[in-house]
């Protein structure tokens, strides 16, 4: 039976520190982009997902209110207005999403 070579002593784990990657250097964000930034940027790349977010809280909303009132029809009504209005928004973050993949590929 052979025996088995030196060992290389390799570098211990750090769980501290970031692992280290080949030929890859991070970016360094100089500006963190807070909520409000966030926001607007993401309103202004797609501005049918809140429209859709405010139209089903809309709909749940006045769904709930006639719910309390006991106007039962008109309740089953605004749920399935709500859930046409969710379709409706991710369907609008479906194509938001496909519409920036395309325009990111060269």
């Amino acid at each position: 039976m052979a025996t088995p070579g030196p060992v290389t002593p390799e570098a211990p784990f750090e769980p501290s520190q970031p692992p280290v990657i080949e030929n890859f250097t991070p970016s360094v964000c100089t500006h963190p982009e807070g909520f409000k930034e966030k926001f607007l940027r993401k309103t202004r790349e797609n501005p049918v997902v809140p429209i859709g977010c405010l139209g089903t809280a809309a709909a749940l909303t006045y769904g709930l209110y006639s719910f309390h009132q006991g106007h039962s029809q008109r309740s089953q009504l605004m749920m399935r207005v709500r859930i046409a209005a969710q379709g409706f928004t991710v369907a609008a973050i479906l194509l938001g999403l496909a519409a920036s993949a395309m325009k990111s590929r060269p």
